[in-house]
This record gives C-alpha cells, structure tokens and sequence, in this order.
C-alpha cells in the first residue's frame, strides 16, 4: 500500500511502483481532497486511517506493507500503531517524524528558498484544505502523552530510506529509526527528495532489500526467533 506525501498530494508514486510491481502487488490510493478522490472536506487523520483499513478489507488482505514517500511514513507509523497486526512492515521514503519542530521548519524553508526542489515536472491537483488540515492534525497526534512510549513497542519492522541531499533535515528519521525495536536507517548520497528522478536504481536496491528484510523479521516474529541482523546506519 501506497501513501502519498502532502499532506494533500495526489498520486505521483507511480515511478515508485514501477521499481517492484513486478515482484509485489501495489496499491497506490489518492486520499480524500485530492486527484479523483471525493473532495468532501473530510480530510482528518482519523478518517483518512479509516479509509486506509477500509481499502485493506475491501482487497480482502489480512495484512500488507505500507510504504509511504515524505509525508507518507508519517501516516504509514499511525496506521501501525492502529492496525500492528494487520501491518507487516513499514517502508518510509525520505520521510517520517514525530516531531512538529521549529528548527526544522526553518531549515526546510530556508533550504527550499535557497536551493528549491526538482518535482519532475509534477502538478498536483488537491484541495488546499487538505494540507492545512493535513498538518494541523499532525501536530496534534504528535502531543499524544503516550505516543513515544506506544512507537518504543512497536514491533513492526520498518526501513527507512532517505535522502542526503534532501533539503528537509534527516534527523527526526534518524530518531524514529532508533526508537522503533525493527527499525533500519539509510541515506542515498547525492539525492533529493524525489529520490526516483536520479537514483532510481539504488533506490529499487535498497527497496528490494528492505522488503527481504521486513518479510525475514516479520517470518521470525511468527516463530519468536531472532531478526537478522541489519545495521541502523549502514557504512557505505
């Protein structure tokens, strides 16, 4: 499964999919408020994950991995948190934080007037709203009291691929991948956000090996062995 970034992206994962499609199933979804979706002003977090386990059920899968690209990962760990036993794995993108941090914010701003961002020629097509709601929600998930505590257990194995070059700061990915028991970390030198316009080939390396991976620790999670092991920050 699919998530865009955003929030409030239409679907642009189709290169993303191409990398693998011919080994696994993908389904690529464009939420509420954006592409072909309704736009009916329902763009919450709560609804959105609704919507998620709804499409889950409706393709009648017990479990599946989600594999989210900026934003993405962001709502890939909400649903985990949600579903652990429906969701195998996790893959985030050049993405994922729990942290709403105005450093962070400033750098990603500074970056982007400074440097800008190559989107590969993408237009998207959304409801304003949906970002701003997107975001605000967001923030609000991140205050849980017990969020930290809740991730710190969970026991789905995630790899998180980022990018060095990426005008937004890694660190916050780099927290997650610490935090999270299952949780890998690495950087394609060299590459920005879309990481597919000009990594496409080490990007599906690294996809295929996070999905052996996931699927290895997810086999020994069944038999209550030990994961193989895989370094958090690989050298090169």
């Amino acid at each position: 499964m699919f998530l865009n970034g955003g929030p409030g992206c239409d679907d642009y994962l189709e290169p993303v999919a191409c990398l693998i499609d011919n080994e696994y199933r993908v389904i690529r979804f464009e939420s509420r408020g954006c592409g072909r979706s309704t736009w009916d002003g329902h763009y919450n977090l709560e609804t959105f994950l609704l919507d998620v386990e709804k499409i889950r059920v409706a393709y009648g899968y017990d479990r599946w991995i989600i594999l989210g690209h900026s934003h993405g990962p962001n709502l890939a760990l909400a649903y985990a948190l949600r579903h652990p036993t429906q969701t195998i794995g996790i893959i985030g993108i050049t993405g994922g934080k729990i942290v709403d941090d105005r450093a962070w914010s400033e750098t990603y701003h500074e970056r982007l007037k400074a440097i800008g961002e190559d989107n590969g020629g993408k237009e998207f097509h959304s409801d304003p709203e949906v970002n701003r709601r997107g975001n605000a929600d967001w923030r609000g998930y991140c205050r849980q009291p017990g969020l930290l505590r809740d991730i710190a257990n969970l026991e789905v194995p995630c790899v998180f691929i980022n990018a060095a070059a990426d005008i937004r700061p890694n660190w916050p990915t780099q927290q997650l991948a610490m935090l999270i028991p299952n949780a890998r970390y690495l950087e394609i030198e060299g590459a920005a956000h879309m990481i597919w316009l000009t990594h496409a080939a080490e990007l599906q390396t690294h996809l295929r090996e996070a999905l052996t991976y996931i699927l290895s620790v997810d086999a020994h999670r069944e038999l209550d062995t030990q994961p193989p092991y895989l370094p958090i920050f690989p050298t090169p």
